[in-house]
Protein backbone atom coordinates (compact mmCIF):
# COMPACT_ATOMS: atom_id res chain seq x y z
CA UNK A 1 0.00 0.00 0.00
CA UNK A 2 1.42 3.35 -1.30
CA UNK A 3 -1.52 5.78 -0.40
CA UNK A 4 -4.92 5.66 0.97
CA UNK A 5 -7.30 8.49 0.01
CA UNK A 6 -11.16 9.16 1.04
CA UNK A 7 -13.83 10.91 -1.13
CA UNK A 8 -17.48 11.57 -0.62
CA UNK A 9 -18.79 9.34 -3.30
CA UNK A 10 -21.55 11.79 -5.03
CA UNK A 11 -24.28 10.32 -6.83
CA UNK A 12 -24.54 10.61 -10.46
CA UNK A 13 -25.50 9.19 -13.58
CA UNK A 14 -22.61 7.00 -15.83
CA UNK A 15 -22.28 10.24 -18.18
CA UNK A 16 -21.58 12.36 -15.37
CA UNK A 17 -18.99 10.07 -14.15
CA UNK A 18 -17.08 9.82 -17.52
CA UNK A 19 -17.35 13.64 -17.91
CA UNK A 20 -16.20 13.97 -13.94
CA UNK A 21 -13.38 11.14 -14.95
CA UNK A 22 -12.02 13.10 -17.78
CA UNK A 23 -12.09 16.53 -16.41
CA UNK A 24 -9.82 14.64 -13.19
CA UNK A 25 -7.76 13.44 -16.14
CA UNK A 26 -7.88 9.84 -14.38
CA UNK A 27 -8.21 6.45 -15.97
CA UNK A 28 -11.18 5.51 -13.38
CA UNK A 29 -14.05 7.48 -11.21
CA UNK A 30 -16.07 5.67 -8.75
CA UNK A 31 -19.36 7.16 -7.99
CA UNK A 32 -23.20 6.61 -6.53
CA UNK A 33 -25.72 5.91 -9.33
CA UNK A 34 -28.18 8.10 -9.05
CA UNK A 35 -31.12 5.96 -10.00
CA UNK A 36 -29.80 2.52 -8.26
CA UNK A 37 -27.69 3.93 -5.67
CA UNK A 38 -25.31 1.82 -5.86
CA UNK A 39 -21.29 2.29 -6.02
CA UNK A 40 -19.79 2.04 -9.42
CA UNK A 41 -16.82 2.70 -11.29
CA UNK A 42 -16.19 3.83 -14.62
CA UNK A 43 -13.02 3.78 -16.09
CA UNK A 44 -11.46 4.04 -19.79
CA UNK A 45 -10.15 1.11 -21.59
CA UNK A 46 -7.04 0.27 -23.54
CA UNK A 47 -9.25 0.83 -27.38
CA UNK A 48 -10.37 4.14 -25.76
CA UNK A 49 -13.91 3.36 -25.08
CA UNK A 50 -15.36 3.57 -21.33
CA UNK A 51 -16.21 0.15 -19.43
CA UNK A 52 -18.80 0.16 -16.34
CA UNK A 53 -18.33 -1.84 -12.84
CA UNK A 54 -21.59 -2.17 -11.19
CA UNK A 55 -21.74 -3.43 -7.67
CA UNK A 56 -24.92 -4.97 -5.97
CA UNK A 57 -26.87 -2.63 -4.01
Amino acid sequence: MVKTKKFVVKPMDVQEAIMQMNLLNHNFFMFRDSTTESVNVVYRRADGDYGLIESDA
